[in-house]
């Protein structure tokens, strides 16, 4: 499964901001879901498909987070930017 990962510390009420010209899947999963993300098998995470940009994900709790951009399958020269918002 092709993707596009950046893995972070953060903090209850940190974030994630992707910004995409093109609909996307983007989730968040802790270093667990992430690991059965990738073997193809059952995961819990947050977020879903979107069309509009910024998007935000929001950490629910302290601890290391992956944000995942994939395309559902599909396959495109996306253009992107992934930030990490740290909330003060």
């Amino acid at each position: 499964m092709q993707h596009l990962h950046k893995r972070e510390y953060l903090n209850a009420g940190d974030a994630f901001r992707l910004t995409s010209d093109t609909q996307c899947n983007f989730i968040l999963l802790d270093d667990s879901n992430y690991s059965t993300y990738k073997s193809g098998t059952g995961f819990k995470c947050h977020g879903g498909k979107f069309v509009k940009f910024p998007a935000m994900l929001v950490a629910p709790s302290s601890g290391y987070w992956n944000a995942v951009v994939d395309l559902g399958g599909g396959s495109a020269n996306i253009r992107y930017s992934l930030d990490v918002i740290k909330n003060k």
